[in-house]
């Protein structure tokens, strides 16, 4: 069966960013006439029109069979599908971020988010094991995938050999790290692949084995582990290139 050609994007701030990034192919726009003076949907469609992108005015129902969610905002593109880049066009970053066993598309998309935010624009999927960039995760990401440079052609220990012949010095994320993550100085200047494994799987053992470091965040509370997107914001924010 041959992969999709198409998909629809939905949310008001998605649907800005698939049009500001031009990255995508935008074949229509689907925008929902009960609410379509509203400000916000009322600005998106201006911004549709002067693009020259075909609008149709549906109802909600429309929007929900389109998208299969209610979270449409009265808003729909039809689009090209995500346009993944190859990994040996990551390799100029100085920072690469790896998801491993992160299943949950909710945690993809606010780990897209944070990583656009602290300057982590170049990630690499692992072809098992996480989702790819749905529109849900799109959506969750407030439309930040758009900007960022994300492939998705190795597993994950391929994507690690890789990094670390290029000269990437990899940090993985868990629990029971040996090194605090606040103790750990990067210059700017210096390659860093920072892995981010599940909640339900965490990073693999064969990375964790071999990363350079394996690193933890030190908590004070009672509760023993963080949620997955904001382990991974917290550890950007901390060895982000600034």
């Amino acid at each position: 069966m041959a992969p999709p050609s198409r998909e629809y994007i939905y949310g008001i701030n998605p649907a800005f960013e698939v049009i500001r990034a031009g990255r995508r192919t935008i074949y229509e726009a689907f925008l929902n006439g009960a609410t379509i003076k509203q400000p916000r949907l009322a600005k998106l469609k201006d911004v549709i029109e002067q693009r020259n992108i075909t609008v149709t005015i549906v109802d909600k129902q429309r929007l929900f069979e389109l998208s299969r969610s209610k979270e449409h905002q009265g808003a729909v593109l039809r689009t090209s599908t995500y346009p993944y880049v190859p990994f040996e066009s990551l390799l100029g970053q100085s920072r690469l971020l790896m998801l491993d066993n992160v299943e949950d598309p909710t945690n993809v998309g606010a780990i897209i988010r944070s990583a656009e935010i602290f300057g982590f624009h170049a990630i690499c999927l692992p072809t098992k094991g996480t989702p790819d960039v749905y529109p849900s995760v799109v959506k969750v990401s407030a439309g930040a995938s758009e900007y960022l440079q994300i492939c998705r052609e190795k597993s994950a220990n391929n994507y690690f050999k890789a990094a670390v012949e290029a000269g990437y010095r990899v940090i993985a994320l868990d629990g029971k790290g040996t090194t605090d993550l606040a103790e750990i100085k990067l210059v700017p200047e210096e390659k860093c692949l920072l892995v981010i494994g599940g909640e339900d799987r965490s990073v693999g053992q064969y990375i964790l084995n071999e990363a350079h470091t394996v690193a933890r965040i030190s908590m004070a509370g009672r509760v023993n582990s963080l949620n997955a997107s904001v382990a991974a914001g917290i550890a950007m924010f901390t060895l982000g290139a600034r």
